[in-house]
């Protein structure tokens, strides 16, 4: 499988373009840019997919501002690329057709907390760390964590999800409702406050995971939590990967009520260790949470040790202060980077699937196995209390041969997940580098999805050539 790309649609032409652009430069002075150093920051892949820059950069403060902007380029069709803190990492930033990078960061503002109903109503800009913190005080938190400290608006726009997914969901489940500005420049409100509606299509989670490629949006509803009364920490080295994720089946089939559940395996140990600067046991380890009272939690950890012992997992240790809990995750939260330390120079791809969590074991180990097979430094970590893992494979950008060899491997990895009934990604989205399986995923819904495209972006100016070619 190769990258797929999309035609280039019938865009502006340079001087159209230039039009549109020297018109928001006089507009927004010193919040408008071309510089090459920021154009190129705004399309940072993360990842070995070439960097495609857009041709100018717009730092808006308000949905007016955003508004007002996609009406002037939709009339020029102008391309318009939605950009919150660049952390994706299927090239959904990059510029195929050029266009301006539509940057919401400075968008910031919490606008309300509501106690009672356990919600808040939050700009795009804002980021999972400002908004915990902003919440700490009253006792609240908000739980959709994907390590990165993203922005709301492109968590949503990803449907991100992350170490947290197994008990509180996804963004998917956390946005109850959003405004945004669809591509002729006119804003709509989806959804609202209450925690159920029978009214209408569902287009919150139309646009809740639609890569930018719909509607652009500036403001969102999200559910909150009280945050638990005592939080438990475990790590459990095991035998094997295999062995780890049984452990993982058993405790969910059970209903051991797990808030989240990590998997690392003997490659990324080593490199949490030398990154982190920890000593724990370099094998396939799980890293587990609690939520409850006191004794609850203490009852969960203890019943999960005793699901590990029966699978290879050696003796238990947990950790219940705040600073050592917060170590043990910020080493799980580091495992891109610690990843990429193992080989300096090197090029990283990470990738992931999601499979049915009966799968997830035979799916892992084939994936490990075919890993040794080719050589390749590869670490494997894993949301798996959801069935979602991610492999990081890293790549000698000199060595074309390695190069080939790492795409047959990732597209054998989608094959293994969709044949058991999974997805070729759990949480990173398509972006450019998924778009070759969506037809093997959707089969004919994909003509579906093109058609709501069309409807909603006819010109196809918001983040084309994403997700799937428009014919």
């Amino acid at each position: 499988m190769t990258v797929v790309m999309a035609e280039a649609p019938e865009h502006a032409n340079a001087e159209s373009k230039e039009a549109v652009f020297a018109g928001l430069d006089a507009r927004f002075g010193e919040r408008f840019s071309r510089s090459e150093a920021l154009r190129t920051q705004h399309a940072n892949t993360l990842t070995w997919l070439k960097t495609q820059p857009p041709d100018a950069v717009l730092f808006v403060l308000t949905e007016q501002e955003v508004s007002e902007t996609v009406a002037l380029c939709a009339a020029a069709r102008v391309p318009v690329i939605p950009f919150g803190a660049g952390t994706s990492l299927e090239g959904h930033l990059n510029a195929p057709f050029g266009g301006l990078s539509l940057d919401l960061s400075r968008m910031k503002r919490v606008i309300a907390v509501h106690e009672g109903d356990l919600d808040c109503v939050v700009e795009p800009g804002v980021t999972r760390k400002q908004l915990n913190g902003h919440l700490r005080d009253l006792g609240l938190f908000f739980p959709v964590d994907p390590g990165a400290d993203a922005t709301f608006g492109g968590m949503a726009a990803t449907r991100a999800s992350g170490t947290n997914a197994v008990r509180y969901g996804t963004m998917r489940d956390a946005v109850l409702g959003l405004r945004a500005v669809l591509a002729d420049g006119s804003v709509i409100r989806t959804g609202g406050r209450a925690r159920k509606s029978a009214a209408g299509y569902d287009l919150t989670h139309l646009l809740v995971g639609s890569e930018g490629t719909l509607g652009i949006i500036t403001e969102l509803t999200l559910k909150l939590y009280g945050i638990p009364e005592t939080i438990l920490v475990g790590v459990c080295p095991f035998a094997s990967v295999e062995g780890a994720c049984n452990a993982t089946i058993a405790a969910l089939q059970i209903g051991l009520p797990l808030a989240r559940i990590e998997l690392a395996d003997a490659v990324q140990m080593r490199a949490c260790n030398a990154y982190s600067h920890l000593s724990l046991p370099e094998q396939p380890t799980l890293f587990v949470e609690f939520h409850g009272t006191p004794a609850s939690a203490r009852e969960q950890i203890e019943a999960f040790a005793a699901i590990a012992r029966a699978e290879g997992g050696e003796a238990l240790q947990w950790a219940e202060r705040q600073d050592d809990r917060n170590k043990l995750w910020q080493a799980r939260h580091d495992a891109y980077w610690a990843a990429r330390a193992l080989k300096p120079g090197a090029e990283m791809l990470s990738t992931d699937v999601c499979v049915p969590i009966s799968e997830l074991a035979a799916c892992v180990e084939a994936t490990r196995k075919d890993i040794e097979r080719l050589g390749l430094l590869a670490p494997i970590v894993g949301h798996v209390g959801d069935g979602n893992f991610h492999v990081l494979p890293l790549i000698d950008p000199e060595d074309a041969g390695e190069g080939a060899c790492v795409q047959a491997f990732l597209d054998r990895l989608v094959e293994r997940a969709l044949a058991c009934g999974g997805t070729c990604t759990g949480e990173h989205g398509v972006g450019q580098g998924k778009i070759g399986y969506l037809a093997a995923e959707h089969g004919s819904a994909l003509a579906a999805m093109i058609a709501i495209k069309k409807a909603l972006d006819p010109l196809n100016i918001l983040n084309p050539g994403k997700i799937f070619a428009v014919p």
